[in-house]
């Protein structure tokens, strides 16, 4: 799941919701929204989540390829 992917990436880059946050242009409870899954990032977030994590939009989106990205880093 997105939201899960998200939690994930923020925690093996070290950074808290805060400054993934403030990286983004966006409060920390959007940050929290969408790592609950209660809500879900815009087009451009998404964007900016992939550049600041260096995945793509695609493996951000696909279990199967952050999963094995995940598991060979």
């Amino acid at each position: 799941m997105l939201s899960e992917k998200i939690y994930t990436l923020r925690r093996k880059n070290g950074m808290s919701q805060e400054q993934l946050a403030e990286k983004l242009g966006v409060s920390r409870q959007a940050i929290s929204k969408w790592e609950g899954g209660l809500s879900t990032p815009e087009l451009e977030k998404l964007k900016a989540l992939s550049e600041c994590f260096q995945v793509t939009i695609d493996e951000l989106t696909n279990d199967q390829t952050l999963n094995n990205s995940l598991n060979t880093a």
